[in-house]
């Protein structure tokens, strides 16, 4: 009887978190919002040496060699959805061709909304460049509850600045 509770109790928090989950925007969405009609997407492969580079300067670890993004004259957008506590997030983070920060957009969220980082923290981004201070409790304020989230969205705001100006801007 006690394993048939652990168990119902187990299922009934993780319906929990699903009915917590929110989708705000789809990628299609968000690439029409912040790209427009003209939209192009694009792969490029990363050495090794490339990996090895920005994660020494970035702080924060490549996941893989291979990175899909879409570009436009308004910018390039990058998708990324990383698992936060236990459940998934997806934001973009557009980035000028000037190579500063153009906006971060949170697309989906299945973490409880206490834990969701709010617009006003994801607008401090816009115009950002790496070489601002971007970390936590030094340029970029924490938010109280949300620590996981936060970090989680600087640090890929810093690899993708350095993935930009290393292997796509030099590719242009």
């Amino acid at each position: 009887m006690r394993h048939v509770l652990l168990h119902t109790a187990f299922v009934l928090i993780i319906l929990g978190n699903i009915v917590n989950a929110q989708v705000y925007l789809t990628k299609n969405e968000a690439l029409a919002l912040y790209l427009g009609d003209k939209v192009e997407r694009k792969t490029i492969f990363l050495t090794d040496e490339q990996i090895n580079h920005i994660q020494q300067k970035a702080k924060a670890k490549v996941e893989s060699k291979i990175l899909t993004y879409y570009v436009s004259p308004r910018g390039y957008a990058f998708f990324e959805t990383r698992t936060i506590r236990t459940m998934p997030a997806t934001f973009m983070i557009l980035i000028t061709p000037r190579g500063t920060v153009g906006a971060v957009e949170m697309l989906a969220f299945y973490e409880p909304e206490d834990y969701l980082p709010p617009k006003k923290w994801l607008n401090t981004f816009q115009q950002k460049t790496f070489d601002d201070d971007l970390w936590l409790k030094r340029g970029v304020y924490n938010i109280a509850g949300a620590t996981l989230s936060a970090n989680a969205i600087t640090e890929s705001v810093r690899r993708l600045l350095v993935t930009y100006e290393l292997a796509i801007k030099k590719g242009e």
